[in-house]
């Protein structure tokens, strides 16, 4: 475990006899960044799970097809060029000439077995590949992708830029399950960074090193597009669970960069002259509660649209981000200020109305059964969401059963179906960036196609035609009516609730700079000064 009294000791020591702070670093000495992420490392797949630490790690180590821009825009990334027939129904791209991180060529078996594993996962993939007729192989740098029929967010889904991510792997790492994680000794990419898996210690530490064999575009970086050269010669993800002493390790430089600081000591950082904040992420977060729809008592829609009743989002808001400043009240399930952000259909709900859940919930012939609420207690964004919600909950007349454990536990847990008393789960918190859930194809909460979806596993004839017709259409009025209809439909057959709306700076050491205005959090183009 990473000791703050340890570092300290070792840096005086370093510098009583001579060390880098006794004279001046050799010319070839290596520049590391050192950086505490939202949450320890101890999956290494981003494909089996959508926790923003494992896409971190995938954005180190592996590339995608197509990426956003700043604007929002797909571009080709790992593709050289690409086209589409007149039909609509025969989609061809070429690669440009690429190598994974062990010297062998990137091919298109590669990308087609890397595509259809994260389309077996990820609610956009699966939903663009429902409209593919099959992939194949025309050579080693170009494959092609032929339609059912014209599907309108192929470059989309491809380019999506968060959880989960289309990354590519070598076709021996991608044959895995996709129900199975990824080994250690799997992790290739063709990234700007190497995974160092001997010096990866759970709990303490994960190592990257700048990948001498990546062959980046000649574009700018812009976004997540563009070249995507590593600036440094390390990355390490020191982990330092305690809030406090992140930002302790920050201001006395034994660490450079935090990535979710919490929110009460953003005032402490701001006042620091050798640090700096920095908004990464305009279009902001939202939290929401997901409810598990195989068991009692949330197999009920209308127990869950009580649910929805009986929350309202202020409170929430004030228990994890405090500050007005950084957060928003928005019912929106697309996001306040987003093309398809609307509160149309959400006038009865989220309004903490508890008294009107009760009534629902006598109606619906809740009997009592506890609801077992999994509570992340290592991640400041959500560690005070479940007190929360369990007073919201039981003022309304639910019985709530809240069970603390860190990230990676519940990450771990909500993959599971059992019964909530046998390892399993009623319901947990978690938050998703912007860029998530811009539209309801790309929002895997949305996915409703049973044992499809997501974990909790809603099953919903009704969500899932909406989907398709939305994903069918490029009218932007009419994706725009599309929504209204879906989200008056959901509100009375809820998937999740929405919690709100925030904003979270990065925290940085001023030696830091190049970092990018990103829907993630990347460390491609960041430089740091001695």
């Amino acid at each position: 475990m990473f000791s703050l009294r340890k570092s300290v000791a070792a840096v005086a020591l370093a510098a009583s006899v001579g060390g880098v702070f006794g004279m001046a670093a050799p010319a070839s000495a290596q520049t590391t960044l050192k950086v505490v992420m939202n949450s320890d490392l101890k999956i290494l797949d981003p494909i089996w799970t959508t926790a923003y630490v494992q896409r971190g790690f995938g954005y180190m180590v592996w590339d995608v097809l197509f990426a956003v821009d700043e604007k929002f825009e797909v571009k080709p990334q790992m593709v050289e060029k690409y086209d589409v027939s007149a039909d609509k129904l025969t989609w061809t791209f070429t690669l440009r000439d690429l190598v994974w991180s062990d010297g062998k060529p990137v091919t298109s078996e590669d990308c087609i077995a890397s595509i259809k594993r994260w389309g077996a996962r990820d609610s956009m993939g699966q939903k663009l590949l429902s409209f593919v007729a099959g992939l194949e192989a025309v050579d080693a740098r170009t494959f092609k992708m032929k339609m059912k029929e014209p599907y309108g967010l192929v470059l989309e889904s491809l380019g999506k830029p968060s959880a989960n991510v289309a990354f590519m792997m070598p076709k021996k790492t991608a044959d895995t399950d996709p129900m199975q994680q990824i080994k250690a000794e799997d992790v290739i990419g063709s990234g700007p960074f190497v995974f160092e898996g001997k010096e990866w210690k759970p709990g303490e530490k994960v190592v990257f090193s700048k990948n001498t064999t990546y062959r980046p575009r000649s574009e700018p970086t812009s976004g997540l597009a563009g070249a995507k050269i590593a600036k440094v010669d390390k990355v390490e993800w020191i982990w330092i669970a305690d809030p406090q002493t992140q930002v302790a390790a920050l201001q006395n430089g034994e660490i450079d960069f935090i990535e979710s600081p919490t929110m009460d000591l953003l005032p402490t950082i701001a006042k620091d002259k050798n640090l700096k904040l920095f908004d990464f992420n305009p279009l902001g977060n939202q939290d929401v509660l997901r409810f598990n729809t195989l068991h009692k008592p949330f197999d009920n829609p209308k127990i869950r649209y009580a649910a929805s009743v009986a929350i309202g989002q202020e409170e929430f808001l004030k228990a994890t981000i405090g500050d007005p400043k950084y957060y928003k009240v928005c019912k929106a399930m697309f996001l306040c200020g987003t093309p398809l952000g609307t509160d149309a259909g959400m006038e009865n709900i989220l309004n903490q109305n508890a008294a009107k859940a009760k009534e629902i919930l006598k109606e619906a012939g809740y009997d009592g059964t506890p609801v077992v609420v999994m509570q992340a207690t290592d991640n400041t964004i959500l560690a005070n969401l479940a007190p929360v919600a369990k007073a919201q909950l039981e003022a309304a007349g639910f019985k709530v059963d809240v069970q603390p454990m860190d990230w990676q536990t519940l990450v771990g847990r909500r993959t599971r179906k059992d019964p909530p008393d046998k390892g399993g789960w009623n319901a947990f918190m978690t938050s998703w960036a912007a860029a998530d859930i811009l539209n309801p194809v790309m929002a895997g909460f949305f996915n409703a196609s049973c044992d499809k979806a997501m974990f909790g596993w809603p099953c919903d004839e009704t969500i899932e035609k909406m989907r398709d017709q939305f994903a069918k259409e490029t009218d932007p009025a009419k994706q725009k009516q599309i929504v209204v209809d879906l989200q008056k439909y959901w509100v009375e057959h809820p998937t999740h609730i929405n919690l709100g709306q925030w904003y979270q700076p990065f925290a940085m050491s001023n030696k830091v700079d190049g970092v990018i205005v990103s829907p993630v959090t990347v460390f491609w183009n960041v430089t740091k000064k001695p």
